[in-house]
């Protein structure tokens, strides 16, 4: 076990001056044994640690003088000296803390003294006019104050003679201060503090002398007190109303503001009365004491901002005494007038710091509101109960904001919840709470809330809290199977796991009270350890894994004594349940269980073993199991350990051995790290050959990773001496060496780096000394770095920085004479090895960069071919990044480097940039080998490129062998004639030239020297002055830095170029902003001005791009603003204010470049997460922007308007992380959305009012609003909640017309999308009434003139308001009947429009489809007893074309939807007709349908394959559930519907044509033991293999054809020789590499059903060459590319394995021996023979 290093604690020490030095060496004696002897020693010590062990010795000796001795001179003059050192110490020395601690308990005799020497320590602190110290006395005054009796003394003494608050007057001077260096952001934040500071020592100051404030004498308006305290009063008032300083600033003043008012104000009785006053606006100065009004004026008489009165909330309920009843009724009265205040602030404040005071202050609210209630009057409890009006609000307020952005406003809606509750409990009177109607009513709430509302989970625990889990679940006991359902999202798992953990510990103690154990743990298993045990067995494995992590540590936890219980359930069906590579089974839930118990100490390795929990065999199998997660778990059962000490035993040790054998190609990375995170515990040398023995030369990238990562964490657990537990370093040698430099050459960079790190940490065992061996990597590095392949200049990079370390490669570098001429190495030169190396490899890939820099000037095709420069500048600058550039020694030299590689980056700059800022980048330079072309391509790329000037764009080149041009002829006055040029890179080899090689060479080196200038300004040190020496980099140097990186962003159109330049000056802002020099510190802001008045200004010279979403612009925007400091958002706010008001222009202009500017800009900035919930108060803008950028007639504006709108939508609603379109977890409740951003309500309401009135044309014409799909889009992306209502100022009734009004569209997709929306702004109690109108309002049949659109559009909003209303669970059942009767009457008072009376074939269909609705819940919820409804719909399906026949052509409009929707119509019906409880009524309806499988024949025969296919997807499932059911004859259910369907299915599948079709059916018949026609069937199946080109179709006859043969092998007995070669050679061609995955996937599904009868039989039915063939395959599926397919291949080893002891399994420990699957049976030759038998596929 290795020990980590303690942290060294530094300590300052503290110096006497010269004087006090004089005065105490007067007293000291010849023998250095008197207290000022030692005294003068502590003092002299260098060393603060020293120090304070000195004083303890010196304050023990102080403690044992006498009282004599207490008067001497020398222990005054001790005393003096004690006090001078604690009061120049600073705040956080130990020194001073250990001061305070041991002067706490000095005699009595010494108090006196010590008291008088304090005093006057403090006063000498006290006269100091100096500013930089104000903050040293603040921190001194307040140390005196903090658990220091002597302090409080000396405290009392001071306030009593020299009046401290009159120092507070100083108060204004720093803020004066802070007026003066408002552009310096760091003075100015610190000034900040000190005023802080300032504040709270003054409030210290009163509350800790209370007994100064005794008696009425200083009351007197002549008392120097009363001034001093009126004064601070207006000090704090003008703090308090100040915007400009920082909210902490703010938020302490009104604490003062109170607490001073508080001590001053008499009576006290009418304090509360004036609070209120002031809160509610209504203070009349005549009624207050005058003393106030001058100090207080502004809060008098002056409008109050928001923040304003958010602090005097929180200074009134912080300072102000609520418990014991101390407040009275006006206390009361205030109490509500503060909630009433805050709810109000609540509706209105958005900015983030502001929120979450206002929560916070909410929750105090609460809490201040429990202290009152335990001696309130009951008018304040009826007041407060859960019925009233301010609850109600309270409960708006955590419903609104339980899914805040911000964790600190979602935490704290919690506990006002939690609180709520507490303060509806303390309001009853003795009445029963689990029976009270306010908690039942939340109960049922919460309940009926989905379960992907995240504030559901927090406030479901709060409530089990408050009345027992008992009671939430006799509303339902499936609540903890659904709770960990939901486990499977992981956004979720943490508050689902939370909620569990409450509820079951919750039930625990509940059970434990009422029953004995035996009876009680099986009850408590029932509910909370069965669900979570079929889940780790069967659950998918995202599901699994959060289950795993989040819920079953909580459980072991409250219960350790379930693990055993666990342990027997899985055990019991382990054998039978193995798990396969999707699901984990019984034994991968074992694997979990004994993990995590482990893991959290519940049981040890050591107990598994001794108590025969668990055999080896099944931990062998665990680890190798195909299940990625189960081996992890099984590995992790091995390796972690609640104890850090626990011995590793030998069967861990051989275990791990063998998980290393055949795990490190893990194919997923996320097990590879895991693996390499558990596997940091002891190993032996054998483990180490095994690693290195996986790096040969082709091994693939899983295993290098997983092997480096391990040997890292090896070198790194065992880098003691030699000597100790295992000598890692002494198994290193050349050969291990070289295959870690060999690792270099990976094209994954994470390989390289871990291959380098693990040869630094082996670094002083390596010799590399051999110059030869060093020049050969060397120049090795160096051709890599000019390599035209981008991964070789990355491995250049780190072979160099690998070679820097070694002192040869100096004497290699200076073999290039330039590197020699320009670097003279000195002997005796100081510089460490690295800094010299570093500087002599720069300095020769400069020389070499600045010749190729040269060639390039004149031939940028010749250095794109042969040299791209890109790799050179890598390579520089990942040699400075490791070196320390603020330690160097050779500063000239360095200095001389810097401003070299700066020129040379301008330099490369200048060459490739014409590409990259090209308006058209990509294929600038066409290749073409056809002469006659050239002509065509000059005049195109003078079209495409008419500000270029570059030689290289104007003339097309065409490159043929046995030609050359010289490049520097090629003029714009000469045109070059169409000669063909070839360009030889080394050796003379010819290379051919594409635009592509072209732009990559030169976007990458942009890349590159947007990288190099970005860290020289970031890692170097600044020369602040041209003579100075301690810098390396000029200002003037970083100015035109800062320039160059201005002029790409805002000039480059190629995205790479301009992103990456963007790396490089987020580099350089972030100095920037930090900087002491005032120029510099300045530039950002500046720059931001400079580029935004440029939008602005419309100036047709600028070179700003517009297109390419303004290119680098928002770019250059983005790191401006992201430089500012943290706490201050006064750029953002400047800029947002800006851009939106460019955005939304007020009046028309011509010229809408700014606005497209502005559009891009908003949304790269709403994309970027930097600026956090600073930007959220902008989002409302945002949306209006891009809405009415929507409506404009430029189609730049529109396109940019569609991407902002996009990006805002993500940001609201979050990420979409499904493909359900309707999925509630990107969507929000009206109440929120429009709580969150109030502005949008009347704009969203005014915008869909003017696009309502376009739906209204009686003409029927097509009229389109631009925004119409905007609005219905952001309205659809909301949904109904219980919550929604009776508090929220916010009605969502006012879009109801609007929307129902855009249902009339004529476009389908807009009524689509209206119908809905409407759901949302529905209550839910008002569906039925909703619905009904609807329903009245459409046509009868004998309307002459009917619009079909309008009919659709409420048809459509019937038809998601009945879906919304019948799946909602927040519905009284009551309602619920009566709703549905009276929809039933007018539905069936409307059904012509479902019949041949309505021609429209479209309404026909969405009036059947509201039918399906409502029959599926009918059929549901088995309410039968309502024949009418089903009599109507069996008279609907009679009468429809379906079964008198269909006339019409599938190109009638809506004839699809229509066969659809009936086809789902019969469907729906037969299924109801199938339940026994209907069937066996004895109405007529019930008769009429009875003939169930004769329609199921009729429709599965129509000429329709719209009406097939869903009748074959019924069929199916219906046979699922026949199956899994098991129904039997009593019920026979979906049996009754599938008698007499053999002879269709099988003429299906020889006749059917439509693929899907064809597919279902195949489905149907693999699923089913159905009477095959034997052969002929078998033959067409395989022959559809080739007659469909569907993958899919393909997989499914592929499959059907396998069981056919497996079937017709095992009961015929005829011969079958022709069709089994058919059907091998079939199998064995899906298993090529070409084929799709889902073939192969399909063939290795084949292999696994076919291995019993085929593959392992002794028989050999295929014959020897036909079972080897099909071996091959699942050699050949094993080596797929594809995971899935490996793993699938890998069922058929263990089918051919076949039921065997875990135990069997070999152990492998030191040889690496092949895992031994008994592939085949006895008596067939092994594989090792086979090698000289020629497999032939027949």
């Amino acid at each position: 076990m290795v020990l980590k290093k303690k942290k060294e604690i530094q300590v300052d020490a503290f110096v006497l001056e010269c004087q006090e030095l004089e005065t105490l060496r007067s007293f000291a004696d010849a023998e250095d044994q008197n207290l000022a002897s030692l005294l003068l020693h502590c003092v002299q010590l260098s060393d603060g640690i020293h120090q304070i062990y000195s004083m303890k010795q010196i304050v023990t000796l102080l403690k044992k003088m006498d009282r004599n001795s207490a008067c001497s001179p020398m222990i005054k003059c001790c005393l003096d000296i004690i006090g001078v050192m604690y009061f120049s110490l600073g705040a956080k020395n130990p020194l001073k803390k250990m001061l305070a601690s041991s002067l706490n308990g000095l005699p009595e005799q010494l108090m006196t003294e010590a008291v008088h020497s304090f005093v006057r320590c403090l006063k000498e602190e006290l006269k100091t006019t100096d500013l930089c110290l104000y903050r040293k006395v603040m921190d001194n005054l307040a140390s005196c104050m903090e658990n220091f009796s002597l302090g409080m003394i000396i405290c009392n003494i001071i306030f009593h003679i020299f009046n401290l608050f009159s120092c507070d007057l100083e108060l204004g001077i720093v803020y004066s201060v802070k007026l003066n260096l408002s552009g310096n952001s760091i003075v100015e934040t610190r000034l900040m503090h000190d005023l802080l500071m300032a504040i709270k020592v003054s409030m210290m100051l009163l509350q800790k002398v209370q007994e100064n404030f005794q008696g009425s004498l200083w009351r007197k308006p002549g008392s120097l007190l009363w001034q001093s305290m009126c004064g601070l009063l207006k000090s704090f008032t003008n703090f308090l109303m100040n915007e400009g300083l920082l909210p902490t600033v703010q938020t302490t003043s009104g604490l003062a503001v109170i607490l001073f008012t508080k001590t001053m104000f008499e009576p006290v009785e009418k304090l509360p009365c004036l609070v209120s006053d002031l809160l509610l606006r209504s203070v009349k100065c005549a009624s207050v004491p005058e003393w106030f009004v001058s100090s207080c004026e502004c809060l008098c008489t002056e409008e109050l901002s928001d923040s304003v009165l958010l602090s005097l909330c929180h200074g009134a309920l912080a300072m102000l005494e609520w418990k014991n009843g101390s407040m009275s009724e006006n206390g009361e009265k205030l109490l509500l007038d503060i909630a009433l205040v805050l709810l109000s602030l609540a509706s209105r404040l958005k900015e983030s710091n502001m929120a979450v005071s206002l929560s916070r202050i909410l929750a105090i609210w609460t809490n201040s509101a429990l202290d009152v209630l335990e001696s309130s009057s009951q008018n304040l409890k009826s007041s407060l109960n859960g019925n009233s009006n301010t609850t109600g609000k309270l409960l708006e307020y955590v419903y609104t904001h339980w899914e805040h952005p911000l964790d600190a406003v979602r935490h704290q809606a919690k506990l006002i919840f939690k609180n709520i509750l507490r303060i509806h409990q303390a309001t009853l009177k003795g009445s029963v709470v689990k029976s009270d109607p306010f908690f039942s009513m939340l109960t049922e709430s919460l309940l009926s809330l989905e379960w992907h509302v995240k504030g559901k989970y927090a406030s479901l625990g709060c409530l089990v809290e408050c009345v027992g889990v008992e009671n939430i679940l006799t509303v339902d006991r499936t609540i903890p199977a659904q709770i960990l359902d939901v486990m499977g999202d992981q956004s979720l798992a943490p508050y689902a796991s939370d909620l569990l953990e409450t509820m079951f510990i919750n039930h625990k103690s509940h059970l434990i009270s009422a029953f004995q154990k035996n009876i009680w743990i099986n009850h408590w298993h029932d509910t909370w350890v069965s669900p979570l045990l079929l889940i780790l067995c069967e659950g998918n494995p995202d599901q699994t894994t959060y289950v795993i992590d989040y819920y079953l540590p909580k459980l072991l936890k409250c219960s350790p004594d379930s693990l055993s219980y666990m342990i027997k359930i899985l055990q019991a069906s382990a054998d039978a349940n193995i798990g396969s590579c999707n699901t984990r089974g019984a034994l991968g839930a074992l694997m979990a269980c004994l993990r995590t118990a482990r893991a959290h100490g519940h049981l040890q390795f050591r107990e598994i073993m001794r108590d025969d929990l668990l055999s080896i065999g099944y931990v062998k199998q665990g680890l190798v199991h195909q299940h990625n997660q189960v081996r992890v778990d099984a590995l992790g059962l091995l390796c972690e350990t609640h104890r850090s000490t626990e011995i590793l035993t030998m069967e861990e040790m051989q275990l791990i051995q063998f998980f290393i054998t055949y795990n490190l190609n893990s194919q997923s990375p996320a097990v590879r790290q895991q693996i390499c995170s558990l596997l940091k515990k002891d190993f032996m040398s054998s483990i180490c050959d095994k690693l290195f023995e996986a790096l040969f030369p082709g091994s693939s990238h899983p295993t290098r990773f997983s092997s480096l990562t391990i040997l890292g964490s090896i070198a790194e657990i065992f880098s003691a001496p030699e000597g100790e537990v295992f000598d890692f370093h002494s198994g290193i040698d050349p050969t291990r060496v070289q295959m870690l430099i060999q690792c270099f050459a990976s094209t994954f960079e994470e390989v390289k780096v871990l291959a380098f790190e693990l040869l630094m940490k082996l670094y002083d065992r390596l010799d590399l000394q051999d110059l030869e061996n060093l020049h050969l990597l060397f120049q090795a590095a160096m051709d890599l770095s000019i390599s035209t392949k981008p991964y070789d200049c990355v491995t250049a990079s780190y072979l160099l920085n690998f070679l820097i370390h070694h002192k040869g490669l100096l004497n290699v570098c200076l073999k290039n004479q330039q590197v020699a001429d320009t670097f003279q190495i000195d002997e005796d030169m100081s510089a460490s090895t690295m800094e010299k190396n570093t500087l002599a490899v720069i300095k020769y890939l400069l020389s070499n960069l600045e010749r190729e820099i040269f060639q390039a000037e004149k031939s940028l095709l010749q250095a794109a071919a042969s040299f791209p420069m890109y790799g050179r500048v890598h390579c520089i600058t990942g040699a400075l990044q490791q070196l320390p550039l603020n330690n160097l020694t050779l500063m000239t030299e360095w200095r001389q480097m810097v401003t070299k590689l700066i020129l040379m980056s301008y330099r490369l700059s200048s060459v490739v940039s014409p590409i990259v800022q090209s308006s058209s980048p990509e294929g600038l330079i066409p290749m073409d080998n056809d002469s006659e072309t050239a002509g065509r391509l000059q005049m195109i790329l003078h079209e495409i490129q008419p500000r270029d000037t570059n030689d290289y764009f104007t003339q097309a080149k065409i490159f043929k062998e046995h030609h050359r041009v010289d490049f520097a002829k090629l003029t714009d006055d000469e045109p070059v004639e169409n000669v063909c040029t070839e360009i030889r890179g080394k050796e003379g080899q010819t290379c051919d030239v594409t635009a592509q090689m072209v732009l990559v060479c030169c976007w990458r080196s942009m890349k590159e020297i947007s990288l190099l200038l970005g860290m020289l300004c970031k890692l170097l040190p600044l020369q602040t002055v041209s003579e100075s020496s301690d810098g390396l980099i000029a200002v003037e140097q970083v100015k035109d830095i800062g320039d160059y990186f201005k002029h790409h962003l805002l000039q480059s159109r190629h995205r790479g170029a301009f992103e990456l330049a963007y790396t490089g000056f987020v580099m350089l802002t972030e100095i920037l902003s930090r900087c002491t020099n005032e120029s510099l510190r300045t530039l950002p802001q500046q720059w931001l001005y400079n580029v935004l008045e440029e939008i602005k200004s419309c100036d047709p010279s600028s070179k700003l791009c517009a297109t390419r979403r303004s290119a680098g612009i928002p770019f250059y925007i983005q790191a401006l603003l992201a430089s500012e400091p943290k706490n201050k958002t006064n750029l953002l706010k400047m800029t947002m204010n800006e851009l939106v008001s460019l955005a939304v222009p007020v009046n028309e202009s011509l010229n809408i470049i700014p606005q497209v500017h502005a559009l891009n800009i908003l949304r790269a900035l709403f994309r970027d997460t930097r600026f956090g919930e600073n930007i959220i108060p902008y989002i409302a803008d945002g949306i209006q922007a891009a809405v009415l950028g929507f409506t404009s007639p430029v189609w730049a504006v529109r396109n940019s308007s569609t991407l902002l709108f996009s990006t805002l939508i993500t940001r609201i609603f979050g990420v979409k992380r499904g493909k359900d379109e309707n999925s509630k977890k990107n969507r929000m409740t009206g109440r929120e959305f429009f709580s969150r951003f109030p502005t949008l309500y009347p704009f969203l309401l005014q915008q869909l009012e003017v696009v309502a009135r376009t739906m209204d044309s009686e003409t029927g014409e097509l009229k389109l609003h631009p925004s119409l799909f905007l609005l219905l889009l952001i309205l659809g992306k909301l949904y109904p909640s219980p919550m929604d209502g009776t508090y929220s100022a916010l009605s969502m009734a006012p879009f109801v017309p609007f929307i129902m009004r855009c249902g009339h569209s004529p476009v389908y997709r807009s009524r689509e999308m209206a119908g809905r929306a409407l759901v949302p702004f529905v209550m839910i109690s008002q569906i039925p009434h909703t619905v009904q109108s609807l329903l009245a309002g459409l046509p009868e049949c004998t309307n002459p003139c009917i619009q079909q659109n309008s009919v659709h559009g409420m048809l459509l909003q019937v038809f998601h308001l009945l879906g919304s209303y019948l799946e909602s669970k927040h519905r009284v059942n009551s309602d619920l009947q009566q709703g549905l009767v009276d929809i039933i009457t007018c539905i069936k008072a409307k059904v012509w429009l479902a019949k041949r009376q309505n021609p429209c074939l479209v309404t026909r269909a969405a009036y059947l489809d509201v039918l399906v609705v409502l029959s599926d819940y009918l059929g549901k919820s088995r309410r039968k007893e309502l024949f009418g409804f089903w009599e109507e719909i069996s008279k609907v399906i009679s009468a429809s074309e379906l079964m008198t026949g269909i006339y019409y052509f599938s190109a009638i409009p809506g004839f699809t939807q229509y066969l659809q929707s009936i086809t789902k119509l019969v469907i729906s019906v037969l299924s109801v007709a199938a339940d026994p409880d209907f069937s066996n009524s004895s109405s007529p309806v019930a008769e009429q349908m009875m003939n169930s499988s004769s329609m199921v024949v009729h429709l599965l025969q129509s000429d329709f394959h719209e009406v097939r296919l869903p009748m074959l997807e019924a069929v199916l499932l219906w046979w699922k559930q026949v199956n899994s059911k098991q129904a039997t004859e009593e019920k026979m259910g979906p049996l009754s519907l599938l008698s007499d369907l053999e002879v269709i299915l099988l003429r299906m599948a020889m006749k059917e044509k439509h693929p899907e079709c064809f597919c279902k059916v195949g489905a149907i018949h693999f699923s089913q033991d159905l009477k095959y026609d034997g052969k002929m069937y078998c033959i067409f199946m395989m022959c559809s293999l080739t007659y469909f080109y569907s993958i899919k179709i393909q997989s499914i006859a592929l499959k059907l054809a396998s069981k056919l043969v497996t079937h017709l092998v095992q009961n015929c007995q005829e011969v079958m020789e022709s069709e089994m070669r058919q059907w091998i050679q079939l199998v064995t061609s899906c298993c090529g590499d070409e084929e799709q995955t889902a073939i192969r996937l399909a063939a290795a599904e084949v292999l696994i059903n076919i291995t019993p009868l085929f593959l392992t039989n002794q028989k050999l039915i295929l014959g020897l060459s036909s079972t080897l063939a099909m071996w091959k395959c699942i050699l050949l599926l094993l080596q797929s590319e594809e995971l899935i397919v490996r793993d699938t291949a890998a069922d058929v080893i263990r089918v051919a394995q076949g039921p065997q002891d875990p135990d069997s399994l070999s152990l492998t420990t030191k040889e690496n021996k092949p895992f031994p699957f008994p592939l085949l049976p006895p008596g067939v030759p092994s594989l090792g023979s086979w090698r000289d038998i020629q497999i032939q596929t027949p």
